[in-house]
């Protein structure tokens, strides 16, 4: 089925025929919040949200069974609202570099425009997500990021650079779907549903950014592209700063509402886990485990690649 394809089984063929297939699949797949997601539905907290392959709960050896699967709920909204938090930059990305096809090619800027009105409506069900969380979990959540404020600090840096970030996100989120929540037990199905229909329409979104951040490559010369490198270095480091506050948040709000008592040092414990389960889902995931890197080392530079590792390595580690 077309509206599974990955990048990789389409790159071979030419940006004309991918902007084609990609509205092609947009018409196929078509799905509605209400009728097609949530279909009346509520979230039940004996599952867990997000598979242990992402939340990597289970490293906690310290903590129940009952605090992972809270854990786990914690993290699964954090993982939406962030999602939602990233969706708002890239339809303002994508609206702006459309205006590239305006008086050129219309099957490009038909493309375009379809990958805005699903970005839009994803926004929409990941605010509808976080009021159903919301009504199942215990208050004092906080996410402490405001997408529009997130949205102009990334938005402030270069195309290339922002092209680049979008296109590392829609590739995580195919492997994350397609290697933890779609196959992993004991998730909530609803949870499952509202991944696996957000998949489906970011698969043709991971192609079309794919296409933008190379064109973007090929209008600039070698002086813009040097600091459009410096400029995605510095877009990691503001995602960065999200999640090390979300973080302390989420870890915060876990040790208030848990069922049992934990140590200060089991306490530091499960901030240092959740920030590294954050790190590995939002920035190591994407460059261990997709093409990414492959397509950036085909527009820099070694010396470049080399500032580009070099800067990554602590939240790698």
């Amino acid at each position: 089925m077309y509206a599974q394809a990955t990048i990789n089984n389409l790159r071979h063929y030419s940006p004309e025929d991918r902007y084609a297939r990609c509205i092609t699949a947009s018409k196929r797949i078509n799905w509605d919040i209400d009728a097609d997601v949530i279909r009346g539905r509520r979230f039940d907290t004996a599952d867990k949200f997000l598979p242990d392959g992402l939340s990597r709960v289970d490293r906690l050896y310290f903590v129940t069974p009952a605090d992972q699967r809270f854990l786990s709920q914690i993290q699964g909204r954090t993982y939406a609202n962030i999602f939602g938090l990233a969706e708002r930059f890239v339809n303002a990305k994508v609206l702006e570099v459309s205006q590239n096809h305006r008086y050129g090619d219309q099957v490009a800027l038909e493309a375009l425009m379809r990958f805005s009105s699903e970005e839009l409506k994803h926004q929409e069900l990941f605010r509808r997500i976080e009021k159903l969380t919301g009504e199942a979990m215990p208050g004092g959540y906080h996410f402490a990021a405001d997408p529009n404020d997130f949205a102009r600090v990334i938005m402030a840096r270069s195309t290339w650079a922002v092209l680049a970030l979008t296109c590392h996100i829609e590739m995580f989120t195919q492997q994350h779907y397609k290697q933890s929540i779609a196959t992993s037990d004991g998730l909530s199905p609803l949870y499952r549903d509202v991944f696996l229909y957000h998949w489906k329409e970011e698969s043709q979104h991971a192609i079309l950014d794919e296409i933008e951040w190379r064109a973007e490559d090929e209008r600039i010369d070698e002086a813009v592209r040097d600091q459009s490198v410096d400029d995605l270095i510095a877009l990691v480091v503001e995602v960065d700063k999200v999640l090390q506050a979300q973080s302390v948040a989420d870890s915060d709000y876990f040790i208030a509402c848990s069922q049992s008592h934990y140590t200060a040092e089991q306490q530091q414990a499960i901030r240092d886990g959740v920030l590294a389960a954050y790190r590995w889902q939002y920035v190591v995931s994407g460059v261990q485990g997709t093409r990414f890197v492959e397509v950036l080392a085909e527009m820099v530079s070694a010396e470049q690649m080399e500032r580009v590792t070099t800067a990554l390595a602590p939240l790698m580690a």
